[in-house]
């Protein structure tokens, strides 16, 4: 049993949340050949051959977001058996990581965009990401295994008030739009067969509607306070969006059974909240 992948891991992430089966590692996206029958991995590619059965108490780094996620997620971490080392909660402490009461896990603090990248490159093995950022980078590397059920929001498009008291969006044909998700809007309108026309930026979006940058935003919505103070509204949901484990498809390969213990521990925490 220790060498088998759980049911539900040959999952990914698609662009519509749900999940799917994964990708063939053909198209393995750090372009690294996988030779099946010597049991090389992509990892082998760049840092030499693995051993077949690595030890249980290898390293392993889990990568979880900064900012207010940190409130709900600290709750789940002690579930699932995780006590960071003190400065891990200390709001003036500069370093990013941190030790905990595994001495074989450990913890790096990144921007919530960067964790699925830092995972699917194999910089940390497991974390803890949005399914947002998942969809809109759609890294064909990770797996999603669990829904942690936290962070709850949403993806939307809103749009200044006066306009959506006469706007139809079934009659849109081509739009533009500031969003730090330009690939989830292309996507999204594409379906539709909207053209959409999008400016990046990385946050403020609500400004972007009254200095005349664009006349619509899509970006993450919670309670919709952040709307309602710059006098825009919801005129459509994209995505529900929660947190989910997620974890490097090679390190599970590597390290199945160290790896899907701490699956497990996560989905019993979760189970438990």
């Amino acid at each position: 049993m220790a060498g088998r992948v759980p049911d539900g891991l040959d999952l990914a992430v698609g662009a519509d949340g749900r999940r799917e089966p994964g990708h063939d590692e053909v198209g393995y996206r750090m372009s690294r050949a996988i030779d099946r029958n010597s049991s090389k991995t992509a990892r082998d590619a760049e840092s030499g051959p693995v051993p077949a059965d690595v030890p249980a108490d290898a390293s392993l780094l889990l990568a979880l977001p900064k900012g207010r996620i940190l409130g709900e997620l600290t709750p789940l971490l002690g579930r699932a058996g995780i006590a960071p080392e003190p400065a891990f909660t200390d709001d003036g402490a500069r370093q990013l990581r941190f030790a905990t009461n595994h001495p074989e896990l450990g913890i790096v603090r990144v921007r919530s965009f960067d964790v699925a990248t830092f995972v699917a490159f194999g910089g940390a093995q497991i974390g803890v990401a949005g399914n947002d950022v998942l969809m809109e980078f759609d890294y064909p590397e990770l797996y999603a295994p669990v829904d942690l059920g936290i962070g709850r929001c949403r993806i939307a498009v809103a749009e200044p008030r006066e306009l959506g008291t006469h706007d139809d969006p079934a009659r849109w044909s081509h739009i533009r739009v500031a969003t730090k998700y330009p690939e989830i809007t292309r996507r999204h309108f594409a379906r539709r067969g909207v053209q959409a026309e999008c400016i990046k930026l990385s946050g403020a979006m609500e400004l972007a509607p009254g200095l005349g940058l664009c006349r619509r935003i899509v970006d993450l919505v919670s309670s919709g306070a952040t709307l309602a103070a710059n006098d825009l509204v919801e005129v459509e949901t994209i995505a529900e969006v929660t947190s989910r484990l997620i974890v490097n498809r090679a390190a599970l390969k590597t390290r199945p059974a160290q790896i899907t213990r701490w699956i497990e521990r996560f989905r019993e925490a979760a189970d438990a909240a």
